[in-house]
């Protein structure tokens, strides 16, 4: 079967709403500074109507990867779940706006569509508080097999492991990748979520996966060591590929004994990391759907992050199309 998509990926879908503010609101409206905090639906709606009217836009970890996929030229499919409500709405006229094709049905009833509600300071400190609301729904009869079977990739993120429903649909999707002979990536998300799933990472990792995703801390968690070198020796004997980020030190690109250790792309200013590993995913996913190696996949991947840690926000602003080119890496 021929593919429509480079990269289809399953994730949280939550809409992203930031808005400038002073410190006085933070008091006023007792949020913690710098820090992201999970809150209900309650909260969500009442700090939403005391935000300063800010920029609403989709997003996500997964759904943040294809944007970046989208911003290189790539074509992507989301698979998440939002409300039909407003907020719904803003999340799949966003996708489309970047040329990110969506198709969930919206849930009738139900929680909200999932929201984080950012408030920035003058001194750039970004203040989240998240509802997760609908996004947690995601359930098996919203994977359209045919679908995943028609992108050379599907990516998965590990948040979502912390949805039981979620889980079988995660299943459906991999058994239907699996039948097309399409590869199955996943992102461990965060060393905490590892921590709580790791037999089942690690069973997937042993099982279904073929690219797995993890910054320094995930890979020591999924492999249970306090030494990065050991969590790379863990990966070597595994016939997947493994991309490891190191923050500042870079990268490693593993599969088998193929080892690529990267440098990290330099950059002016570091000001916001939020999405360098979504965006790094991005990279990586676009230079392997389009016959890269692994090594220019890689500096494909250090390349977006070091493009979307130079400004605030978790997607880029400068079409990655264009820092790639200017990297002399297409």
């Amino acid at each position: 079967m021929p593919h429509a998509f480079d990269v289809a990926a399953l994730g949280n879908a939550i809409v992203d709403v930031i808005a400038s503010t002073g410190d006085d609101f933070l008091l006023t409206h007792n949020i913690a500074k710098g820090v992201m905090t999970l809150i209900d639906e309650h909260r969500a709606r009442q700090l939403y109507d005391l935000l300063p009217e800010g920029h609403e836009s989709a997003g996500g970890s997964a759904a943040n990867t294809l944007a970046g996929v989208a911003s290189f030229g790539g074509q992507g499919l989301f698979v998440g779940k939002v409300k039909d409500d407003r907020l719904g709405e803003s999340f799949a006229a966003s996708m489309a706006q970047t040329n990110i094709r969506y198709t969930t049905p919206k849930a009738v009833d139900g929680p909200a569509t999932a929201c984080c509600l950012i408030a920035v300071t003058a001194d750039g400190q970004r203040s989240m508080n998240t509802y997760l609301g609908a996004s947690r729904e995601l359930a098996p009869d919203d994977i359209v097999p045919d679908d995943i079977a028609k992108a050379q990739v599907l990516y998965i993120e590990g948040y979502l492991w912390d949805q039981p429903h979620a889980k079988k649909a995660i299943t459906r999707a991999i058994e239907a990748a699996k039948k097309a002979g399409r590869k199955v990536a996943l992102t461990l998300s965060d060393p905490f979520c590892v921590g709580r799933y790791r037999d089942e990472f690690r069973a997937l990792w042993k099982n279904d996966i073929d690219i797995l995703f993890a910054n320094e801390e995930e890979a020591k968690a999924l492999f249970e060591t306090d030494r990065f070198d050991d969590a790379l020796q863990a990966v070597h004997g595994w016939n997947g590929i493994a991309a490891l980020t190191r923050s500042a030190k870079g990268c490693v690109i593993a599969k088998g004994a193929e080892v690529h250790v990267l440098d990290a792309m330099p950059v002016a200013r570091v000001v916001d990391t939020t999405g360098a590993g979504d965006q790094f995913a991005a990279g990586f996913l676009y230079g392997l759907t389009h016959g890269k190696s692994l090594e220019v996949s890689g500096r494909l991947a250090t390349a977006a992050a070091a493009e979307v840690i130079s400004h605030y926000g978790a997607r880029p602003e400068t079409a990655l199309a264009t820092v790639a080119a200017k990297a002399g890496l297409v």
